[in-house]
């Protein structure tokens, strides 16, 4: 079977687009569909199908994707392993990173990295943890860095590093002269959450619930598929929020966001490293998790 194929066809499965997955393989819309055509043809199975602008995977695609990704997972190992052998690191990682870590932490990290390894190439995914999870489980991505873990049997999580989460208003809100807030006060406000998915929403609501406060009678005005947007609706008197404080560390320092201390509750939280406990890393994965736990945080 043509490797060439099957990573076409991985991508197809992945994006969920002709055209997508050409612009991914640097191939035209008509060589995508005529790689498809090839394989539903030597394996006699309908693969995908065609549901308007999206391509959705029939169960014969579905059973195909998960052996394709490991054949090329193999290869990637393989060649990576040679190279390693001849005194070379060079290749691929793909790699995961929740919205925090993506944004925060990980382009720093990848940049020394490569320093080191200056013919690795590394594609950053950056979306919410589970997105992030799932295309581990799918082995769309060998490396993920997730804000909260979900559970499967088939994840593996290692503790990178540390975070706080903080509660964020306005400095014209009526808390932000205040030195802190009490627990049972938290629901009164206007509060903007992250979407479902999202690690620090996660992370948040079983915190709150640990402190004993229902979220259902939160007054939730709005939920915001990412921090970034959380951040300006905040400026914008949207309302308030818990977020990350590296996401907000330059709105705190210049006093455009106020952190306010809430009496007895602990917003303290971790990244972790997930991985697919079933599949083996590859020396570059390998390589790369080396240097992410020497360089964790303490």
């Amino acid at each position: 079977m043509d490797l060439r194929r099957l990573e076409v066809f991985c991508k197809v499965y992945e994006l969920k687009s002709f055209s997508r997955a050409g612009k991914a393989c640097l191939l035209s819309q008509p060589t995508v569909s005529e790689h498809i055509r090839h394989l539903e043809t030597h394996l006699d199975v309908r693969l995908f199908d065609r549901l308007g602008r999206e391509v959705v995977p029939t169960r014969a695609g579905e059973i195909l994707y998960n052996y394709a990704r490991r054949m090329l997972n193999l290869k990637r190992e393989a060649r990576q392993t040679l190279e390693r052998y001849r005194g070379k690191m060079s290749g691929d990682l793909d790699l995961g990173g929740s919205t925090i870590p993506g944004q925060y932490i990980l382009p720093t990290l990848i940049g020394r990295f490569r320093e080191n390894f200056p013919d690795i190439f590394i594609k950053l995914v950056i979306a919410d943890t589970m997105k992030i999870t799932n295309m581990v489980l799918d082995g769309g991505l060998e490396l993920g860095v997730v804000g909260a873990k979900v559970k499967n049997n088939k994840l593996q999580y290692e503790q990178l590093f540390d975070d706080e989460l903080v509660l964020a208003v306005s400095p014209d809100h009526h808390w932000a002269q205040r030195s802190a807030i009490r627990l049972e006060e938290l629901p009164q406000a206007l509060f903007i959450m992250r979407e479902q998915g999202s690690g620090t929403k996660m992370t948040m609501l079983e915190i709150l619930e640990q402190a004993g406060l229902d979220s259902q009678k939160f007054k939730v005005v709005a939920e915001m598929g990412s921090t970034d947007a959380i951040r300006q609706a905040i400026k914008a008197k949207v309302g308030v929020s818990i977020l990350s404080r590296r996401a907000i560390a330059d709105e705190l320092q210049f006093e455009q966001l106020c952190h306010i201390p809430v009496k007895g509750l602990s917003l303290a939280r971790h990244f972790y490293l997930v991985t697919h406990n079933k599949r083996s890393r590859s020396p570059i994965g390998q390589a790369f998790v080396d240097y992410l736990v020497e360089n964790r945080e303490k």
